[in-house]
């Protein structure tokens, strides 16, 4: 769903998950013929596309579909480890999705970026900073033609409060994906205004929504995604007048509920 009125918002709906290599570009056409025209890849158990021709292959259908197209890194990365090969590890695993994004026609590289262990939220903050400068020198060397994107986290043990990565976004130029559930799950409550309110000048925003379950230690899991939720959250980027915005919907039936949310945006 890319249409507007003049004034209106751009929005892209899709879900997380993209199938095995065989049913890739199957997949990204049904998608397509329901009017979604976002996906994200959810390599987050691993690089499962290995092969250069395969992510030739479906990239060549993304540009053709007019997909945006994006990738969910491995969850086993944290970029403030006290062990110096996991940090190595944790870029090489981000940097193995930039590789193949490139070829796959895939925009953003999506990643929850670290832990805060025992160091201050200061001081992560710096070492992120350092890994994400590091990871665009090889992103420019290479002319891989993808974005590092870091995830608002559902916990607070996680590196990756919206204001940290406003400000990562501003101090190295990196972009960032905004899940809203996480936000919700980490904090026990939402504020619309307050996030829009930081957002609302952003020409575009890469965001997750779907529903989650969680404790007041944040994140538990996802799950179908409420359609009153979805209305709520959709009514706000109205208000605020949100130029261009992609929903990945991560909950159990991602392209169930990302037919829902098109559905939705479509009556308001």
């Amino acid at each position: 769903m890319a249409k507007k009125g003049q004034g209106e918002t751009i929005f892209h709906f899709g879900p997380a998950g993209i199938g095995g290599v065989k049913e890739a570009v199957n997949n990204l056409e049904v998608f397509k013929q329901h009017s979604l025209d976002a996906c994200e890849v959810a390599f987050t158990y691993g690089v499962y596309i290995h092969n250069k021709e395969d992510a030739v292959r479906i990239g060549r259908a993304v540009k053709k579909l007019g997909m945006h197209l994006s990738i969910h890194a491995p969850y086993y990365i944290n970029l403030a480890s006290k062990d110096k090969k996991k940090i190595q590890e944790s870029k090489e695993r981000i940097l193995d999705c930039c590789e193949i994004g490139h070829y796959l026609n895939a925009k953003y590289i999506v990643f929850h970026a670290a832990y805060y262990g025992d160091y201050s939220a200061e001081q992560c903050y710096n070492i992120v900073k350092n890994a994400i400068l590091d990871m665009k020198k090889v992103i420019k060397k290479n002319k891989w033609q993808v974005t590092l994107a870091p995830e608002t986290t559902g916990k607070k043990t996680q590196f990756g409060t919206l204001d940290e990565l406003i400000k990562l976004a501003h101090d190295t130029g990196c972009f960032f994906c905004v899940d809203f559930a996480h936000l919700l799950a980490r904090e026990g409550k939402i504020d619309y205004d307050a996030i829009f309110t930081k957002l609302k000048t952003l020409p575009y925003i890469h965001a997750h929504f779907s529903g989650i379950e969680y404790t007041d230690k944040g994140e538990k899991r996802h799950v179908i995604t409420d359609a009153g939720k979805l209305a709520e959250l959709l009514k706000f980027i109205r208000k605020y007048k949100i130029k261009e915005i992609t929903i990945i919907n991560e909950s159990p039936d991602p392209f169930s509920d990302s037919i829902k949310a098109l559905k939705i945006a479509e009556k308001l």
